[in-house]
């Protein structure tokens, strides 16, 4: 006969084996798949973790295109690439211009314009019925005369014709370096004029360019861009046209430590010594 302490282990053998039998049946259920396609479910025919390619993505590394970078925004690649933010929009088919995603493609140049590998617009197509200077430098050079010619003098180096004039009449509190400051910064005092250094357009007029304050952009061919900062006032808006001289600000201190105008030229997107287009004073 069985004793009691013989059938009370008995008893408890049994019962680990089917506590042990319990898990080894839930250790064999798949765990779930993470859907980074936003389905619920993994689309047919995709693998697991599939993520859909970013718009413009075949285009990646081309001449003419850009990658977007964290903290990018379109204000600021229009003004690294020499465009105007509505002309990337309109070229990218953007519903949303303050939407766009890191690693995104965008075409930087406008459609139709050949660009050498390092990104210059080579042959830039002017807007329609409009003829620019810019479109006039892509025609080839005339052959170079036999004697040598006279030096160029650096107030008037490649600037297509256009005779930039001073934007403010302060003195100047620092020059262009191209790592450090890449205009010219002007003193003044606060509501002092703004003056529009070329005949253009005015592609930007807003803040939304950090470390640039109140700020305008005038685009003056397919060339040249002149940025105009920390103002205290904006006296013009996107898609005026501007006459050289025209008063288009009043000088101010928005984004920045002291009264003063903060003057860019750029020539394809990259800054240029304005200092070397402009007038000697």
């Amino acid at each position: 006969m069985m004793t009691f302490h013989r059938a009370r282990s008995v008893v408890l053998t049994a019962c680990a084996v089917a506590v042990l039998a319990a898990c080894s049946s839930s250790s064999r259920i798949p765990a779930p798949v993470e859907d980074r396609l936003g389905t619920g479910r993994p689309a047919a025919g995709a693998t697991p973790n599939a993520v859909k390619p970013l718009p413009g993505a075949e285009n990646a590394g081309k001449p003419g295109y850009y990658t977007v970078q964290r903290g990018d925004t379109l204000m600021r690649i229009g003004l690294d690439s020499g465009q105007s933010w509505r002309d990337l929009a309109r070229w990218n088919g953007l519903s949303n211009p303050d939407v766009i995603e890191v690693g995104q493609v965008l075409r930087v140049a406008p459609p139709g314009a050949a660009v050498e590998a390092s990104g210059v617009v080579v042959r830039p197509v002017a807007p329609s019925g409009e003829s620019t200077a810019a479109t006039t430098a892509a025609k080839p050079a005339a052959a170079a005369p036999a004697s040598p010619a006279p030096a160029t003098p650096a107030s008037a180096i490649n600037d297509e014709g256009l005779g930039f004039i001073w934007p403010a009449n302060g003195t100047l509190l620092a020059g262009f370096d191209e790592a450090k400051n890449k205009g010219l910064d002007i003193a003044g005092k606060a509501g002092e004029p703004v003056l529009a250094s070329a005949d253009g357009q005015v592609v930007y007029a807003g803040a939304g360019l950090r470390g640039y304050g109140n700020l305008i952009i005038l685009k003056h061919n397919n060339t040249f861009l002149t940025a105009y900062a920390h103002n205290q006032e904006l006296l013009v808006k996107e898609d005026q046209k501007v006459r050289k001289g025209q008063k288009i600000a009043e000088m101010g201190k928005s984004d920045a430590d002291r009264v003063k105008l903060h003057f860019e030229v750029r020539r394809q997107g990259k800054p240029v010594d304005p200092a070397k287009l402009l007038p000697a004073r």
